[in-house]
């Protein structure tokens, strides 16, 4: 997507640990562009036209879900395209939703099917509201009273899950079985819960952070490409296990990737 077409707005201070970033894309011109699982669900209001993703053979809602996806993917439009996003932090989303994250696992869902009246409600006030600035005021607000009401600041759970979060994305190398046992969980246990709230078994989700985190280096050294230090710093046994897990979830080695274009994290970035 073109970066001049992005606008890019910061949450309130007492969102800050929920929601990264909120950002406003628009365009009048046809959009194909080729997106990495980031590893952060999404909720996307589309105010024109919704974007198709040849992948899943689906187009998006108006009002769409967008969970933790394991495989890199095409975003298509022919038309005006105008599309408020909220990112969230890994763990965070079904706060406010009151669903599992799994529920959204590899998947597009309207949220209208959801059944949530609320969140209709903010979509409708979304879509009626021409200024950009106080829709995402009012997406705000929506998030607030949703994070009054129903959030328990004890739970330990999301605690536990969140510095397991943050120590994959430091130490890409860490086993379940650690992160497990630096929860004071069982396996199962730990694997459940990591489930419910990130959407997706954490063997998988580190999988992404690695992906990520070789993206971000990529981007960093792109004068100085030693790939073999970018593989042990991003956690992979060894260049090949690298260019093999690069591979299956980028759809390029990372080689070719550096000839069509220039990697960028979208998770190890915060743009605003």
């Amino acid at each position: 997507m073109v970066q001049e077409n992005f606008k890019f707005y910061k949450p309130c201070e007492l969102l800050r640990s929920y929601v990264r970033y909120y950002w406003v894309f628009k365009s009048d011109q046809s959009l194909n562009t080729y997106t990495f699982p980031i590893g952060c669900p999404q909720i996307i209001f589309h105010k024109k036209e919704p974007l198709y993703i040849p992948e899943l053979d689906t187009v998006q809602n108006k009002l769409t879900i967008s969970g933790q996806v394991n495989f890199s993917s095409h975003l298509c439009a022919n038309g005006k395209i105008e599309m408020i996003v909220v990112v969230f932090y890994p763990h965070t989303m079904n706060m406010f939703l009151h669903s599992p994250a799994s529920l959204f696992y590899n998947q597009e869902i309207s949220g209208y099917d959801i059944e949530d009246r609320g969140l209709n409600g903010l979509a409708e006030q979304v879509f009626e509201c021409e200024d950009n600035n106080e829709c995402v005021n009012r997406i705000e607000e929506w998030l607030l009273a949703r994070l009054a009401c129903n959030f328990d600041h004890t739970d330990y759970g999301i605690k536990r899950i969140y510095a397991a979060i943050k120590e994959i994305c430091v130490h890409t190398h860490n086993t379940v079985e650690e992160l497990s046992s630096s929860s004071c969980l069982s396996k199962k246990q730990f694997e459940r819960e990591f489930n419910t709230l990130v959407g997706m078994n954490p063997k998988e989700y580190i999988r992404i952070i690695r992906l990520q985190k070789a993206l971000a280096l990529l981007h960093q050294k792109k004068n100085d490409i030693n790939h073999a230090q970018i593989a042990y710093a991003s956690g992979y046994a060894d260049q090949s296990h690298y260019i093999r897990e690069f591979k299956r979830l980028s759809g390029y080695t990372p080689q070719s990737l550096l000839k069509i274009s220039e990697p960028y994290s979208d998770l190890f970035t915060i743009p605003v």
